[in-house]
C-alpha cells in the first residue's frame, strides 16, 4: 500500500511552520494515541503513521530531501519510528507508557503488584427445602480450593533451599523498554517474562506442589443458614476462599441459596399461601377446620356463606423475618369442590333442595353489598333481551 503524503498525514500546507507542524502532531498523537484506543487496530496503524511523518518534516535536512524526492528521499532506516529499540531489557516493545504520561500527566504502565494478593474468592450453590429456609439449618459442606503446600509453606521451594532474585529483571519482577522517537526517549514497563513478576527464581521446586505454592484441597465446612431466608440469598464465609498469593490473606467463599418448591404452600415474601378445599355444605353452613401450617395443624373458621375463592388469614403462620422478630402470615384461598360420585338417593335430595331455594337465598349478604354474581348475570341477560 502506497505511503500518504506526510504533509496530509498530519494536515498542514507544505510552507507550515516547525511549531504548526509539533502542534498538529501532538494533536493528533493525543487523538490516536493506542492507550486511548485499547485494542483499535486502525488507531494504531493511524499512530505509526503519524509518528513516522513527524520524525521527517520535524527535522530539517529530511524534511527537506523529502520535499525534493518525496519518500525517496528519505531512509526508513534513520528514523526512530517503531522498527528499533535501544538499551534496557531486550525483549518486544509493548505500550506506549511515557509518550501517554507526557501528554496526559500520568504513567500508561504501572508496576505489577509484587507484595501480598489476597485469594480468591469461591462460589458455592446449596439447595434447600421450604421447611429449611423458613426455619434456618446447619449444613456441612465440603469445597474444593487452593490452599499453602504444607511441605513449602507456599514458598513454592524444596524445604532447605531457597528462591533466587530472578537475573533478568534482577528481582524488581518488571522489565524496561526504551524507544527512541522524535520526541526523546519513551520507555515502557512490562512484566518480567522469565519470573512471571514475582522477582524469584526456583531452582529447587518443592515435589509436592511442583513450586507452585499451592496445592487443591477438599475444605469441610459447617454453615448456619439463618430462618427467613429465600432464593437468591447469598451468606459469605470470610477467609474459607483460596490461598493468598506471596504471603496475601485468603478469599471469602459465597454461599448462594436456592429453596425448593413446597407442595401446598407460595411463598410471596415473607407470607404464605395456600388452597384449602370444603364442601358445598361446609361453604354453606360454616364450619371450623384444621389446616395445615409450617408449624403443624390450626384451627380455621370457615364463615356461613363463604364463596369459593375467599381468601381467610392466619396471622403469624408465615415466615419468620429475616435477622429480625416477628412472622408473616399465611393467607388459606377457599376451594369449594362439587362432588363427582352421587347415588339416586343423594341427587333427589339435591333436586329437592334446589326446588326450594330461590334467587333470594344466593343474594350477598348485608345492606350496601355489591351485586352477587347471578345479579349481574341476570342484568347482562336483560340488556341481550332475555
Amino acid at each position: 500500500m502506497a505511503k500518504r503524503d506526510y504533509y496530509d498525514v498530519l494536515g498542514v500546507q507544505r510552507n507550515a511552520a516547525e511549531a504548526e507542524i509539533k502542534k498538529a502532531y501532538r494533536k493528533l498523537a493525543r487523538q490516536y494515541h493506542p492507550d486511548v484506543n485499547p485494542g483499535n487496530q486502525e488507531a494504531e496503524e493511524k499512530f505509526k503513521e503519524i509518528n513516522e511523518a513527524y520524525e521527517v518534516l520535524s527535522e530539517p535536512g529530511k524534511r527537506q530531501r523529502y520535499d525534493q524526492f518525496g519518500h525517496a528521499g528519505t531512509d526508513p532506516n534513520g528514523f526512530g519510528g517503531f522498527g528499533g529499540f535501544e538499551g534496557g531489557t531486550a525483549g518486544d516493545f509493548g505500550g506506549f507508557g511515557d509518550i501517554f504520561e507526557m501528554f496526559f500527566g500520568g504513567g500508561a504502565a504501572s508496576a505489577r503488584q509484587r507484595g501480598p494478593q489476597q485469594g480468591a474468592d469461591l462460589r458455592l450453590d446449596l439447595e434447600l427445602s421450604f421447611e429449611e429456609a423458613a426455619f434456618g439449618v446447619e449444613k456441612d459442606l465440603e469445597i474444593p480450593r487452593l490452599e499453602n503446600c504444607p511441605t513449602c509453606h507456599g514458598s513454592g521451594a524444596k524445604p532447605g533451599t531457597s528462591a533466587s532474585s530472578c537475573s533478568k529483571c534482577q528481582g524488581t519482577g518488571e522489565v524496561r523498554y526504551t524507544q527512541k522517537t522524535a520526541l526523546g526517549h519513551f520507555q515502557t514497563i512490562k512484566t518480567c517474562p522469565q519470573c512471571g513478576g514475582t522477582g524469584k527464581m526456583i531452582s529447587t521446586p518443592c515435589p509436592e506442589c511442583q513450586g507452585r505454592g499451592h496445592v487443591k484441597r477438599k475444605r469441610k465446612l459447617k454453615i448456619k443458614v439463618p430462618a427467613g431466608v429465600d432464593t437468591g440469598s447469598r451468606i459469605r464465609l470470610s477467609g474459607e476462599g483460596e490461598a493468598g498469593l506471596r504471603g496475601g490473606p485468603p478469599g471469602d467463599v459465597y454461599v448462594y441459596l436456592k429453596v425448593r418448591p413446597h407442595q401446598i404452600f407460595e411463598r410471596r415474601g415473607d407470607d404464605i399461601y395456600m388452597e384449602f378445599p370444603v364442601t358445598f355444605v361446609q361453604a354453606a353452613l360454616g364450619d371450623e377446620v384444621q389446616v395445615p401450617t409450617l408449624q403443624g395443624k390450626a384451627a380455621l373458621k370457615i364463615p356461613e356463606g363463604t364463596q369459593t375463592h375467599t381468601v381467610l388469614r392466619l396471622r403469624g403462620q408465615g415466615i419468620p423475618h429475616l435477622y429480625g422478630s416477628g412472622r408473616g402470615d399465611q393467607y388459606v384461598k377457599i376451594v369449594m369442590i362439587t362432588p363427582t360420585k352421587l347415588n339416586e338417593e343423594q341427587k333427589q335430595r339435591l333436586r329437592d333442595f334446589a326446588g326450594s331455594t330461590n334467587k333470594e337465598n344466593y343474594r350477598s349478604k348485608g345492606k350496601g353489598k355489591d351485586k352477587g354474581l347471578w345479579e349481574k348475570v341476570r342484568d347482562s341477560l336483560k340488556g341481550m333481551g332475555e
